[in-house]
């Protein structure tokens, strides 16, 4: 049988159809610009290589009849990650991790892979598409990492890498980056959309196939968003995305996907001259530099994932000089301040309309949940009246437009919380309110933001 050169194959991202060639219509639907480069078939349909494909095809069976066996996770010997992980690593998962460059995503792979690898106690590959061994070798040595039982491999060619890998077998993969990789069957360039959706989809088989453990590390835009095609994200299994100013030695993983454990997990690294140090109280750091209570300030028991954590909201309130007053935040979402400053002066008479209004989460920690409300609204009115709230005083709640102060999940871990940090005094919602009241803590439960307003005045 004669072997015939693969043409290309294009397909429209929009109905899926086919064309032999680039056009910037497609003939079908009528879009434009939604024509993307496919990987042509590789077999043909009267080969016997795919009658035996089909052979092999997957069978029906009932769901309450799968075995179920429950594998350990396996711990990567950072606390931080895996708790961003749900626990640790699965076998046969893929691991999306994301963020700015020199944050430090092949510092914190490199170093899980050698503490891994460590006297050859498990097998791993760390394949650089980026860098040359000699340069990964380097890194290696100046974090003090132990080099036996870690095995490189620089390559670009997806062909070569999954040959290398099933040779050498390793239960943990780390491809550094996926925009580097490409795969011959595809005539576009490394880091295109069809490149980076077929590279990506031969790895996720890889890793289902052999349940090996494998980590894709992806670039980001200047959007902050994973460079590639949208469903990069939906193929793998966990997304991690790195946060943190490069600026500052502090870095913090999120976990926005995770088929294997909860998502909002986060955790905290410290960059040093080794590498990344995992962060174990993260409360404690974002709370270092806090002395004395000072106008604009308020304490806010957030939590991410499934821990409680403390950090400061600190608001400044200023005379506007301009036509339009200026909100500006850092840490939250802009239209949520400016909803409840709606709500302050619809139901507690404050109003801000000639003033502008700069709110920041120290520590460059971004908050997601509405329980930052009350605190939020608790700074604004701490720095407008020029006063300093309470010693020792956490606040958190979510505040409704109609000037309700509504619950949020995990009250009691919250007061927990601040109460191991020294916190004694509360402002939470009536509804969170626990039964029975800790020692030596005055809780104050408010159903209105006119009760929360008369509590910080008090």
């Amino acid at each position: 049988m004669t072997k015939t050169r693969a043409r290309k194959q294009y397909q429209c991202s929009e109905c899926g159809a086919r064309a032999p060639k680039w056009t910037g219509q497609c003939a079908d639907c009528n879009a434009w610009n939604t024509l993307v480069e496919i990987a042509p078939d590789q077999v043909a349909p009267g080969d016997m290589r795919f009658q035996s494909h089909l052979a092999t095809r997957a069978e029906v069976c009932k769901l309450d009849e799968v075995g179920l066996e429950q594998e350990p996770r396996m711990p990567t010997g950072s606390k931080e990650l895996d708790r961003a992980l749900g626990g640790g690593l699965v076998g046969g998962s893929v691991v999306l991790l994301g963020g700015d460059p020199g944050i430090g995503k092949s510092t914190l792979l490199l170093q899980a892979l050698a503490s891994l690898s460590e006297d050859d106690k498990l097998a791993t590959l760390y394949v650089t598409g980026e860098e040359s061994i000699e340069q990964v070798s380097l890194r290696g040595r100046r974090l003090g990492l132990p080099a036996t039982g870690l095995y490189v491999l620089a390559e670009n060619l997806l062909e070569h890498i999954i040959e290398a890998a099933s040779a050498r077998a390793p239960r943990v993969l780390v491809v550094d980056s996926i925009q580097t990789v490409f795969s011959e069957t595809l005539h576009s360039a490394p880091g295109s959309v069809a490149q980076v959706r077929e590279c990506a989809a031969r790895l996720v088989r890889y890793a289902k196939q052999t349940r090996t453990m494998v980590f894709l590390v992806g670039h980001v835009t200047k959007e902050g968003a994973l460079a590639g095609p949208r469903v990069l994200e939906h193929m793998v299994d966990t997304v991690l995305y790195f946060e943190g100013d490069s600026n500052s030695r502090y870095r913090m993983i999120r976990a926005v996907k995770n088929r294997y454990g909860a998502v909002n997990e986060l955790g905290v690294f410290a960059m040093t001259d080794k590498g990344l140090r995992a962060v174990s109280n993260p409360s404690a750091l974002f709370l270092s530099n806090h002395g004395e209570a000072a106008p604009g300030t308020a304490i806010l028991v957030t939590r991410e994932g499934s821990r409680p954590l403390l950090v400061e909201v600190q608001a400044l309130v200023d005379q506007c000089h301009g036509s339009q007053p200026r909100r500006v935040t850092v840490g939250l979402e802009q239209n949520r301040l400016s909803m409840l400053l709606a709500v302050l002066h619809r139901h507690a008479g404050v109003a801000t309309y000639d003033q502008d209004v700069f709110v920041n989460v120290a520590g460059g920690v971004r908050i997601n949940e509405t329980a930052a409300d009350l605190a939020v609204l608790a700074a604004v009115l701490s720095s407008l009246h020029n006063q300093s709230p309470a010693d020792n005083l956490v606040v958190f709640g979510e505040v409704g437009l109609t000037g309700e102060i509504r619950p949020v999940q995990e009250g009691l871990e919250r007061l927990k919380e601040a109460q191991k940090h020294g916190f004694n005094q509360a402002i939470i919602p009536a509804a969170n309110a626990p039964k029975k009241m800790p020692e030596k803590f005055n809780i104050t439960p408010v159903r209105k933001l006119s009760q929360a307003i008369a509590a910080l005045r008090s």
